[in-house]
């Protein structure tokens, strides 16, 4: 698994129970609106018993929880599968490796080239990235059935596999500007339009919504007129 990911998802998990972090947020806005009073009496500061038997906020922590234990098995089940990561494979794998997942990269290279090279390299780095499709790699030299079979004349070439079937492909650099100095931005963007790889939000800005909607929610159970920001 992707080392980041396990952080990112650890540290969701780590901060543990939703309903008391939340009051704990309320509360410090409470007191910061009474900057002009003294008074520390138990009786001003928020219930925080009471905010965690909400069934509401019970209910997002549950759901939290479930979804990124639901998140971190699917990752755990695509890793067996060989996601994650951008392997080299043999002919012999070929038709297992493009059948065995719903969204697979295949690029078809020779060791002596430079632009292959360069291809390695960026899919290398999109691998980890995007968990849910499958990133291979094939020697033509050593691939002959295949590379026929696909009609293979040019390469790099990067084929993309739905449920076995090759809808699309890259030859070369030519969707890419014609030029050995793309970015890995670019190919990035052309395999998103071409749907092989999802879009997915970063994990900091899912913390960051994550903590934001849990504030509204308590202010909303707590003050049922209080506006939204």
């Amino acid at each position: 698994m992707d080392p980041n990911s396990v952080k990112s998802t650890l540290s969701n998990l780590a901060f543990g129970n939703v309903m008391a972090a939340a009051a704990r947020d309320y509360q410090k806005e409470i007191l910061a609106h009474e900057k002009g009073q003294t008074s520390t009496s138990v009786n001003e500061e928020v219930d925080l018993d009471e905010l965690m038997d909400d069934p509401e906020l019970e209910k997002m922590h549950a759901d939290r929880i479930a979804a990124l234990k639901k998140e971190v098995e699917k990752r755990e089940s695509l890793k067996k599968q060989g996601h994650g990561e951008y392997r080299e494979i043999t002919e012999g794998d070929f038709l297992s490796e493009v059948t065995g997942s719903e969204k697979v990269i295949c690029h078809f290279y020779h060791r002596e080239f430079y632009r292959c090279k360069i291809m390695d390299k960026h899919l290398k780095s999109l691998a980890p990235r995007y968990v849910d499709t499958k990133f291979i790699k094939l020697d033509a030299e050593n691939a002959p059935f295949f590379v026929a079979k696909l009609g293979i004349k040019t390469l790099p070439c990067v084929i993309l596999f739905r449920k076995g079937i090759s809808v699309d492909r890259l030859v070369g650099f030519q969707d890419l500007g014609g030029k050995d100095d793309f970015s890995l931005k670019t190919l990035e963007v052309l395999l998103l339009k071409k749907g092989i790889i999802s879009e997915t939000k970063k994990d900091d800005d899912e913390e960051d919504d994550h903590h934001e909607n849990r504030r509204r929610a308590v202010r909303s159970s707590i003050d049922p007129n209080s506006d939204s920001d």
